[in-house]
């Protein structure tokens, strides 16, 4: 097991993400942490160091079990930690870019104390350790805000990462970061300690009881192995306390302290082997500089486990390598006329090849494109130093965007470069097992684009596999254009296990004839695992010639082309002689290789597995020879250059993978030699293992143990109808209908003159009644002609007896509570209620005044007002056939801005809520399953419909919410409270309600309110915005309701949808004015009001801004277009140009998902084809309004 030690106060069992990726996130992470305080730390510019170490001395672990049994009184009496890994962060300060740092400096410690079978975490906070509470978002850190850090554990896994038990958190907020220090969970103030081994689930302490006295501290010297008196930097240890039971840190690095220089910032971490209690480490950002430890950008190895030897591990190293034992381990060296980093070792000036797949999500100007593992094949000349790439089935433009991007065949340049005299190329160092990190910036755009490349190794032909996956945005490139490569020279820094690498490239674009220059600048870090005793040369320069990137779009192939030769720094060799070897201008023949001599002086020499012939070289043929090694049992095999053992039939490699050994001969299956125990074959089967045993099992329609099986008697389950009678066979049961009855024997119906009718419920109950009590007080159900129970059931109606009771009841047949009548008085009154005439309403009585004047005929392009089947105006009046709409109040009355030419429909919106049905349902909230899901608002109902990945789940669909009397439009949700919010334009208000079981809503605003209609949460500031289109206003209040005020007042006539953007601090909402469309944008405090669009828009209902992508994208019911632009207006495109009568809308994942008022359902887009994917219409058909996505996080933006 390693573990890695982060700068940002993390320890992770595996690689560290980019920053971005999780340094704000809150809980789940996407990898497994532990975090003793998660945030954006800075240990740069001498500010703050990290310790590690491994330790099992006896006075150690002795504290930590006190600070364990602390916690865990009964549960931990037994447990005896074997040894604990101790990290530290000492004064460490938040990431800031102003020149002046802040002074507060955080200082915390996580110990995790372990044996064979339990673990166990402590968190220790000592007094004033923690100066600073939060850091602002990394991604948008000029926002004036700052995100609470977080504390707690991730599994950082799972389909569901919001499941309970794939992650613990302790504290997320100020209040809570504030009692971490003076709260704890074992009695001791500052000290947290968890069971996190052995348990489904992270299991807090302090739940069993008292806790025994505070551990004793330590001797001054932890381990007193150590020559070494405690460094300076070990004083937090023995800090003043205020009181016997103020935490005492675990001590820092036992010994003296190296020196060391600051590294870069970045994500810093450590792996940390956990078999070694005397190792220990110390440094910047994490990355301590000591003799045993190896620094790359990312990660620094450190291994202190029982040494290993030659005769141990001889097998790790290549055929063609030899192994030397040091003090500290073995290492792996090719062999003469080889070259590699002995574990992998190729000939010397021989040809390779290399074959993998390319991936990638591009956006390309403004298109996006991915492609999933195209081809990737590179043919190296190793004797010059040349390489050839070619990628094929990359989508045409992004295959023109990436030919400036010659890095990536350049990677191959670097790796089997032509070496000059004293100095390696990459192969000879990394071997065939490394990452690649590339960041690319191209100006003046300012697009960036990151490029992994993974080599996973030689293949038997010595084929280099490699994997690569290029994801950002690139300049878009027009056809027919030609990219020329400026030849460049690049300086490699080396460490030992780690290349970086940073410079400026330059490249032409021309177009006929036009031309033009443009650059990127570039950086790359090649992580590997190296042998800790070798010496790579501090710095060398890659030099680059002859370099070209070509498109062929008849073939679909991106091709690359390079020259490259490495040789020492400048500063290391001036003006060195340039040798033909090096310009091309040697005449030794492939697959010679040019070695160079003194001055022009060169030789041509044939590489490993060549043999000189004449000018140029032939291969050896070692199976012929006899030079193979090729062991007994095995067959030699020739291939260019070189040899390969393959094993006999019936023999399989050994582990040196030149020797063969017998094949072990599969054991004997015993289900087909007969010599099993099962019953027999007519009741049983016997199961093989694979590994000469077997298991019975009893057949369908049996029961046992598979050795002995009986017969399962399945008609005492009744499986058959009632009007059928069940016969039992061996292993099995048939039904068969009785006489008068027709069917399958599971479903029977009458035989009516011939033709079988099914019964219905009511028929069904009356042939076979329930069973009759004792007293005899059955009842025997009356139908009618049809079959359906009648409203009105009486007990005696079917001649068994005279009790006289009474009832209604309902379709089904179930009795309506409070109708039952005692025998002599008279029966309720069941069935529906002849309806009571109300009077005309007001609309009612204006329509049938106007067909009166009208003479009961008016003509097509007269006005007669449309009205609801309850009385009220129909929101949307138009003028006969004209084609002119518009919205009116609940009065009837114009709504101002909303009167639409002839095609086109307002979007309307009801003022009354619809007459309720009967019984009203319980406003409560019924719960959602975990995961994603989509929330949209349909009348009196909020709906709930899951995704599966991005398809609707819709089987899984139901109702969320039941608000009786009201007209949900706007609806957002809050990720951190877990609560949804929405306006009603009914009842003229703002309310919310938690999604916990039972949860009942909450009216946070009830007053000052005409038309709500959209709404939008933020949750890093706690706010909720909404517009309001009959005050023609924007406002803003807490998310209780409290301090409330206007944004805006003027300049709006139809304010509809509504979005934040909370981690850059924007507003932006739609005014579907019909005269005068738009979409404007503000800070979310109401400063920078502007117009991002005002052309080719009709009516925005809906508006979303997508956290992952940063575009704003909205649905025009007007248009039918659904579009995006960048949050500056910039960059606008249609994603759909077809949609119905979108009104809301919301984005997730690589879609979007948007209500609609032709359709009445939910219709899911693609982001990136515009394809309509899937629908889901409810069942009941009336029109949605507001929707959104609930995730199991908070995304950086939602």
């Amino acid at each position: 097991l390693s573990l890695q030690v982060g700068t940002n106060g993390v320890i992770s069992t595996q690689d560290f993400p980019r920053e971005t990726q999780y340094v704000d996130d809150d809980f789940p992470t996407d990898f497994p942490v532990v975090a003793p305080f998660l945030a954006d730390l800075d240990t740069s510019g001498d500010r703050g160091n990290i310790y590690y170490r491994q330790d099992d001395s006896r006075d150690v672990l002795h504290r930590a079990l006190g600070y364990i049994q602390a916690g865990f009184p009964r549960s931990a009496g037994a447990f005896e930690p074997t040894s604990a890994f101790i990290a530290t962060w000492e004064d460490v300060g938040a990431f800031q870019e102003d020149p002046e740092p802040s002074t507060k400096l955080n200082t915390f410690q996580a110990v995790i104390a372990y044996n064979d079978e339990d673990t166990y975490t402590i968190f220790l906070y000592p007094d004033g350790g923690l100066q600073f509470l939060g850091t602002r978002p990394k991604e948008s850190y000029n926002v004036q805000l700052e995100l609470p850090a977080r504390v707690g554990f991730s599994w950082g896994d799972g389909d569901d990462p919001k499941r309970d038990g794939l992650f613990h958190s302790l504290a997320s907020s100020e209040q809570a970061l504030r009692s971490l220090e003076r709260e704890s969970n074992t009695g001791i103030p500052g000290v947290w300690v968890f069971h996190v081994g052995s348990a489904e689930r992270v299991e807090p302490g302090g739940g069993e009881g008292a806790a025994p006295a505070a551990p004793q501290s330590p001797p001054e010297h932890p381990n007193p192995g150590y020559s070494h008196p405690l460094s300076s930097h070990t004083a937090l240890a023995q800090r003043p306390s205020h009181g016997a039971r103020t935490p005492v840190l675990l001590g820092f690095v036992p010994g003296r302290r190296e020196a060391q220089e600051p590294q870069p910032r970045g994500d810093g971490g450590t792996r940390q082997s956990h078999s070694s209690p005397s190792s220990y480490s110390s440094g910047h950002h994490g990355v301590g500089v000591e003799e045993d430890v190896h620094f790359n950008p990312d990660v620094f190895t450190y291994s202190a486990a029982g040494k290993e030897t030659c005769a141990q591990h001889h097998g790790r190293c290549s055929p063609h390598a030899f192994c030397t034992d040091y003090a500290a381990g073995f290492c792996c060296h090719c062999r003469a006329a080889f070259y590699g980093n002995g574990r992998q070792c190729l000939p010397e000036g021989a040809v390779h090849r290399l074959n993998g797949k390319v991936s990638g999500s591009l956006r390309v100007g403004r298109a996006s494109v991915r492609f999933q593992d195209v081809d990737l094949h590179a043919y190296i000349v190793g004797s010059d130093g040349r390489a050839y790439t070619a990628i094929s089935g990359v989508p045409q433009p992004a295959a023109r965007a990436l030919l400036p991007l010659l890095p990536v065949g350049g990677l191959f340049a670097w790796l089997f470069a032509l070496e000059e005299p004293g100095s390696e190329n990459g192969f000879s160092i990394t071997g065939a097992e490394f990452t690649q990190s590339l960041e690319v910036t191209f100006y003046p755009g300012g697009e960036t684009v990151q490029v992994t490349q993974t080599a996973e190794g030689l293949g038997p032909d010595n084929y280099l596999s490699l994997r690569t996956h290029i994801q950002g945005e690139v300049p878009f490139l027009p056809e027919n254009v030609t990219v020329h490569i400026t030849p460049y020279k690049e300086l490699y820094s080396y460490s030992s296990s780690a290349v970086t690498s940073s410079g400026q490239r330059e490249y032409a674009v021309a177009a006929g004839t036009a031309n033009q220059t443009l650059s990127y600048r570039l950086r790359q870090n090649i992580t590997f695992s190296g042998c800790p005793h070798s010496r790579p040369p501090a710095r060398q320069r890659l030099s680059v010639a002859r370099a070209f990137a070509l498109f062929d779009s008849h073939e679909h192939v991106l091709r690359y082309a390079l020259a490259a030769r490495i040789g020492p720094a400048p500063d290391d060799a001036e003006n060195p002689a340039v040798s033909p070897c090096q310009d091309g201008t040697h005449t030794c023949e492939a697959p010679a290789r040019c070695r160079p001599s003194a001055g022009a002086e060169y030789t041509c020499e044939c590489p490993a597995g060549y043999r000189r012939d004449g000018r140029g070289c032939r291969d050896v043929d070692e199976c012929a020879e006899g030079l193979s090694q090729c062991g007994p049992f095995s067959v030699c095999l020739n291939v260019p250059g070189s040899y390969r053992c393959e094993c006999r039939g019936g023999y399989r490699p050994a582990g040196d993978g030149q020797a063969c050994v017998p094949a072990l001969a599969p054991p004997s299956d015993p289900c087909e030699a007969g010599r099993h125990p099962c019953a027999p074959g007519d009741r049983a089967r016997c199961l093989s293992r694979g590994d000469g045993r077997a298991t019975c099992e009893c057949l369908p329609g049996y029961t046992g143990d598979g050795v002995h099986c009986s017969d399962v008697d399945e008609c005492a389950e009744s499986p058959c109808h009632p009007a059928a009678v069940c016969y039992n066979t061996p292993g099995s049961f048939s039904c068969r209908c009785r006489p008068g009855y027709a069917g399958d024997g599971f479903q029977c119906a009458y035989a009516v003159e011939g033709n079988p009718q099914r019964l219905t419920p009511c028929q069904h109950e009356r042939m076979y009644p329930r069973e009759v009590p004792p007293l005899g007080d059955g009842h025997v159900p009356q139908c009618d002609e049809q079959g359906r129970y009648r409203p009105l059931q009486c007990h005696g109606s079917s001649g068994h007896c005279c009790s006289g009771y009474c009832w209604c009841v309902d379709a089904a047949g179930q009795e309506i509570a409070g109708t039952r009548t005692a025998p002599g008085t008279t029966p309720p009154r069941c069935g529906s209620p002849e309806p009571t005439e109300r009077p005309p309403s007001m609309c009612e009585r204006w329509r049938q005044s106007l067909l009166e004047h009208y003479g009961g005929s008016p003509r097509r392009d007269q006005y007669v007002p449309q009205c609801e089947p309850s009385g009220d105006f129909t929101p949307l009046q138009c003028h006969g056939d004209s084609g002119y709409c518009w919205c009116v109040e609940q009065s009837g009355r114009e709504i101002p801005g909303t009167r639409s030419e002839p095609g086109t429909t307002p979007p309307c919106l009801p003022s009354v809520a619809p007459p309720s049905v009967r019984p009203e349902p319980r406003p409560d909230v019924s719960p959602p399953a975990t995961g994603t899901f989509l929330l949209y608002a349909q009348g009196q109902q909020i709906g709930y419909l899951p995704l599966n990945g991005t398809r609707l789940h819709k089987e899984a669909a139901k109702t969320l919410l039941s608000l009786h009397g009201s007209i949900v439009v706007g609806i957002d949700y809050d990720c951190r409270e877990k609560m949804i919010y929405w306006t009603d334009v009914a009842g003229r208000s703002i309310s919310r309600a938690g999604l916990e079981p039972g949860s009942e809503p909450e009216t946070i605003i009830s007053s000052g309110l005409i038309s709500p209609e959209g709404l939008a949460v933020d949750h890093l500031r706690r706010a909720v915005f909404w517009t309001d289109s009959g005050l023609d206003r924007i406002e803003r209040a807490r998310l209780d309701g409290s301090e409330r005020r206007v944004l805006f007042d003027t300049e709006l006539v139809n304010p509809r949808a509504i979005a934040v953007d909370p981690v850059r601090g924007n507003l932006y909402w739609t005014d579907w004015n019909r005269e005068a469309p738009k979409i404007e944008t503000s800070t979310v405090n109401g400063a920078n009001r502007r117009v991002l669009v005002h052309t080719d828009i009709g009516l925005p209902n809906g508006l979303t801004f997508d956290p992952f992508s940063k575009l704003l994208c909205w649905a025009d019911a007007g248009t039918k277009h659904l579009e995006c632009t960048f949050p500056d207006g910039t960059g606008r495109r249609v994603i759909q140009s077809n949609l119905n009568y979108p009104f809301s809308i919301i984005s997730y994942a690589n879609h979007f998902y948007h209500t609609d008022w032709r359709r009445d359902g939910v219709i899911a887009v693609n982001k990136e084809t515009g394809a309509f994917t899937d629908e889901y219409l409810p069942e009941q058909r009336s029109h949605l309004y507001g929707i959104t996505a609930v995730y199991p996080y908070c995304p950086g933006g939602k």
